[in-house]
């Protein structure tokens, strides 16, 4: 399987990690600990540069306190938002 080339979901993903590593006040040494992934692992999905298998995503979500459900709802929200934000808006009619 090739890795994704959707920019704004591996944007999405890379800003939620993030997000959630700094809600719980974790360095990413911290989570690559508790996910038992290496640091440079965390930081590069964190910049977008690297995406993980299944079987990482389901350490990571656990990691992140998170049920894997639970993350990718998150990831799938944001994915949603920045397609609208990136989306051109037609103008507008005079009424």
């Amino acid at each position: 399987m090739r890795p994704s080339k959707n920019q704004l979901l591996i944007n999405a993903f890379a800003t939620e990690i993030k997000l959630r590593r700094r809600e719980l006040g974790f360095s990413q040494e911290d989570l690559a600990g508790c996910c038992e992934l290496d640091r440079p692992y965390i930081s590069l999905m964190e910049v977008g540069r690297k995406q993980p298998t299944l079987s990482v995503l389901l350490r990571l979500a656990d990691g992140l306190q998170f049920s894997l459900a639970d993350f990718m709802g998150r990831v799938q929200q944001r994915y949603l938002l920045e397609q609208a934000v990136a989306q051109p808006r037609a103008p507008s009619l005079p009424e």
